[in-house]
């Protein structure tokens, strides 16, 4: 059974920059996952954010499997300078693809 709220991931569009944010029904707060538009099929992970209440809901990794799918999705590699997303790509071998190492 995945006891796990769902998490919604919206994706904003803020031309040279951009955002994924998470959100979960009845929690306040957003998490977030930024990135800089270095060419339309080069993108940098910036930074991720989920706030406390947010922690140990699978927030995080929601945004960082849509900034994969997406990239996918567009032909676009990921220079993954912000941690989290280096230590998830580290895992995920198979985002090998989308990932510039």
């Amino acid at each position: 059974m995945n006891d796990k709220p769902e998490v919604q991931v919206t994706y904003e569009d803020q031309g040279s920059k951009g955002r994924y944010v998470a959100r979960i029904n009845g929690i306040d707060g957003e998490g977030e996952l930024t990135f800089s538009k270095a060419s339309a099929v080069l993108i940098i992970a910036d930074h991720t954010f989920v706030p406390d209440e947010m922690r140990g809901t699978g927030a995080a990794g929601a945004l960082v499997n849509r900034l994969i799918a997406d990239a996918r999705a567009h032909g676009q590699r990921i220079v993954p300078l912000c941690p989290f997303v280096r230590a998830q790509a580290q895992r995920h071998p198979e985002w090998s693809d989308v990932i510039q190492s």
